[in-house]
């Protein structure tokens, strides 16, 4: 019994795997974006036209969340409530950044509107590829 409920709550995660792979390339986008907007969020701040406060807070959050995105990456086995937990997170973060924009709280510049939708729309395909490559993983593809 404990097997088959072991076997239902993770997933493989071996090899070169979709899910992995997808996890791996958010942990290093997150956190590459992360470390980028909370050490240059005053500069940044100033292209974008967007707070910094907004950009710093934003990118020390994403630093564990990519160091999180790691550790499930390299694991052989990761559970699949996890993997759902990381989509929910990272479809929150796409409807939060559409919210920033469609709600006159920031006027962003021209570049500022790019660099937000450009951020939204990465996540958005690394959501797509982790349900993919969790729904392989799940039937046993790779």
């Amino acid at each position: 019994m404990e097997t088959t409920l072991r076997r239902t709550a993770t997933v493989p995660n071996t090899g070169s795997t979709l899910l992995r792979r997808a996890l791996l390339l958010d942990a290093a986008a997150s956190g590459a974006l992360g470390a980028a907007m909370a050490l240059s969020a005053s500069p940044l701040g100033d292209w974008f036209d967007l707070p910094s406060g907004l950009l710093r807070w934003a990118g020390i959050a994403l630093v564990p969340f990519a160091a999180l995105l790691a550790a499930l990456g390299t694991r052989e086995r990761v559970a699949r409530p996890a993997v759902l937990a990381v989509v929910a997170v990272n479809l929150l973060w796409v409807a939060g950044s559409l919210l920033v924009l469609l709600s006159g709280w920031v006027e962003p510049t021209a570049l500022g509107v790019a660099f937000v939708v450009a951020q939204a729309l990465a996540v958005a395909v690394f959501t797509g590829l982790q349900e993919l490559g969790l729904r392989r993983a799940s039937l046993g593809m790779r």
